[in-house]
């Protein structure tokens, strides 16, 4: 096998290095999985040329109105209720599931606090000790089972990322911590991952010069200079075109004008809260629209998967109790307060519309997982992105019959396009489990988990 070396953009021999980069002033930029990084003259594909897989999990707070997420029937041909209609495009690469329950997010002789507990054990399937101090304890999450097992394989093992701001001390639910309503990614029983909120953070942690931290004013001196981090690298990605093939020239233009995209957006006037939250400064470069917030988060999850810079995300689509309102939907109810309707079709109608609102955010992620080709496929085949919730019926307060889907094949290893049904009281840790399989992560135990869920890799 002829093996070549990747020096500040230019190839040597007939092998690109997978962890291959593009160099300049200020500036670092992982590069896409190239046809060019599978060796020349291997007798067969090696199995570390292959693309990685990638798992995500996206989190929803509040529940849904389950009459309108839920599909009729199960199998193949199944029905797109109205929340889950903005995915009907990508039914072949989607698995729903109904029946599984996280029974830790219960009260448990614990008294209220279903909030809390619902984003606490929804990744870890361990009941949270209810305390609002610091004596916190849950326990890991499925999220960092992967990271501690695959991470080091990559630049960063793990990125957490969310939309609203929010406290990991005080009480912010019926006596429950704030690190619980916060987090769904927990390193240890003591140690949440708090998730990003600011796009801007996000992107200049992938593409910044990662040598070494700047100072103020010497970031006030480089963005005065040049903005674009495509404008420092330039010079590498011109010298990159003229040694691959066309397939490979088309993947990188798309890829940077990606990274273009993303720097427009979050260099754009409007990119600013609509109103700063009075227990922390105004950040910069956070979008005032849900949808252009999300959409940001969502593209820079891309960009990690897309180059390898991880294999492994969490994003909060919200906090849990999350009131976030949404005037551009026509929604100016609170979020969680409109979700005890207690019947009121005015306010069910309103939830209805959040809950649109947001798989129509997700269906944009997996529109542009699916858009980007990687070898033998879509980055999306490689993919296993879970979206869902701790609580079923927010009315209710409910943690069985999780609104819960996955969308992407791993590798070829999912039968996707059907709706499967469980036997009440599946642990949603069964699901977990299943995927941690299919990035070859095999632990012993992940919470409650009785096993692993069948059916999933055929029908």
């Amino acid at each position: 096998m002829v093996r070549c070396k990747w020096v500040s953009g230019v190839i040597f021999g007939k092998h690109l290095e997978r962890r291959a980069v593009l160099r300049g002033f200020g500036a670092t930029i992982a590069l896409p999985f190239l046809d060019s990084m599978v060796p020349a003259f291997g007798a067969a594909r090696s199995e570390s040329a292959e693309p990685p897989r990638r798992l995500a999990f996206v989190y929803i707070p509040n529940g849904v109105i389950q009459e309108a997420w839920t599909p009729g029937i199960e199998g193949r041909k199944y029905d797109f209720p109205r929340i889950l209609k903005p995915l009907e495009a990508h039914r072949e690469d989607l698995l729903v599931f109904s029946g599984l329950t996280q029974n830790n997010g219960r009260a448990l002789g614990d008294g209220p606090g279903d909030h809390a507990r619902a984003a606490a054990s929804f990744l870890t399937g361990i009941h949270p000790k209810k305390t609002s101090g610091a004596d916190i304890r849950l326990g890991m999450s499925v999220d960092q089972v992967a990271a501690r097992a695959v991470g080091d394989r990559t630049r960063f093992a793990s990125i957490e990322l969310g939309i609203e701001p929010g406290r990991l001390a005080g009480n912010c639910d019926s006596g429950y911590s704030c690190a619980y309503s916060n987090s769904i990614s927990w390193r240890g029983e003591k140690t949440p991952n708090p998730p990003e909120i600011d796009p801007t953070a996000v992107f200049e942690r992938m593409f910044g010069d990662v040598e070494r931290p700047l100072s103020p004013g010497e970031r006030k001196r480089r963005e005065s200079r040049q903005r674009s981090v495509l404008d420092h690298v330039l010079g590498d990605a011109n010298r990159l075109r003229g040694s691959v093939g066309p397939a490979d020239r088309q993947k990188l233009d798309e890829y940077l004008e990606s990274v273009r995209d993303v720097e427009k957006r979050l260099s754009s006037p409007g990119a600013s809260l609509a109103v700063a939250p009075p227990s922390m400064e105004r950040p910069d470069g956070i979008p005032a629209k849900y949808a252009d917030h999300a959409r940001l988060m969502f593209d820079l999850t891309t960009l990690a998967f897309q180059t390898d810079q991880t294999r492994i995300a969490t994003f909060m689509m919200g906090r849990e109790g999350s009131n976030l309102t949404y005037p551009e939907i026509g929604v100016t109810r609170a979020h969680h307060g409109m979700t005890h309707h207690r019947g009121d079709p005015d306010k069910i109608e309103d939830i209805t519309k959040v809950n649109e609102h947001h798989v129509e955010q997700f269906a944009y992620f997996v529109s542009k997982l699916a858009s980007i080709e990687e070898a033998d496929g879509r980055l999306l085949d490689n993919s296993m992105v879970v979206y869902g919730s701790g609580i079923g019926d927010g009315n209710r307060h409910t943690h069985h019959d999780l609104p819960v889907l996955v969308a992407g094949k791993a590798g070829g290893t999912l039968s996707t396009g059907r709706h499967l049904r469980y036997a009440a009281e599946t642990p949603m840790n069964n699901l977990f489990m299943s995927l941690l399989d299919r990035v070859g992560v095999r632990p012993e135990t992940l919470g409650d988990a009785t096993g692993k869920l069948d059916r999933l890799s055929f029908g």
